[in-house]
């Protein structure tokens, strides 16, 4: 007795599971990259191959001349003369360790500032213990149980994407390294002001201001603030 070979309904019913297996698959293992920190968010693929808006950065903010602090003595409430916080944003210069609030890109005031542990050069991967560099925004803002107040940056965003597979495809950089996240501005532990006064970069990579001066930042800046950090 010879068995009947399976009809092509059987067969083509065996394709689609095969193909649906796959598919569940490949749509598994893409999400574990992506929470590992592997692979670049589905919503941003499109920007961060270059098919849309691949203009380089352009830097918005006149930095201050010198070193000094400017007007670090009075209070933002003092200085800004518009309502509209909607036009505050942030200029952080790394080697001058300044923070510099601009409001309609006009700058009012300055805090001193510190940053990651490793401070030069631009953020390429977790542990690197970079502060990163470029235009970021302020995802989200609360209270901090450690330090004060915790100013969420969008780290990574779309260029911080496109450096991390650069350094990836031109061998700086190991496969299995993730690109890193959870970075904000914040305060320091209760009691060590110091640390910013002696520009001690204590970090993992945030930028961290002193406990009284992060709480008044926090009064002006929402999400969507923009924060431009330079070398």
């Amino acid at each position: 007795m010879t068995k009947e070979p399976p009809s092509k309904t059987h067969l083509l019913r065996q394709k689609i599971l095969i193909i649906l297996l796959v598919l569940i698959s490949g749509s598994l293992l893409y999400l574990l990259l992506v929470r590992l920190g592997l692979m670049v968010p589905v919503g941003q693929i499109y920007q961060v191959l270059c098919l849309q808006d691949c203009q380089p950065e352009i830097q918005l903010h006149t930095p201050l001349a010198g070193n000094q602090l400017l007007n670090y003595d009075q209070s933002l409430e003092q200085l800004v003369t518009t309502g509209n916080n909607k036009k505050i944003s942030l200029l952080i210069e790394k080697s001058k360790h300044r923070l510099t609030v601009y409001n309609n890109l006009k700058p009012l005031k300055s805090y001193p500032v510190v940053f990651g542990s490793n401070p030069v050069g631009d953020k390429q991967a977790e542990g690197d213990s970079k502060t990163p560099e470029g235009i970021l925004r302020i995802k989200d803002l609360y209270p901090h149980p450690q330090w004060s107040k915790f100013l969420w940056l969008d780290y990574p965003n779309v260029q911080s994407w496109r450096n991390y597979f650069q350094a990836k495809i031109t061998g700086k950089l190991p496969w299995y390294i993730p690109i890193g996240g959870e970075l904000g501005i914040h305060g320091v532990p209760v009691g060590r002001d110091k640390m910013i006064s002696d520009r001690y970069n204590w970090t993992l990579g945030c930028p961290s201001l002193k406990n009284k001066d992060v709480d008044e930042l926090y009064q002006w800046v929402q999400k969507g603030t923009v924060v431009e950090i330079l070398p």
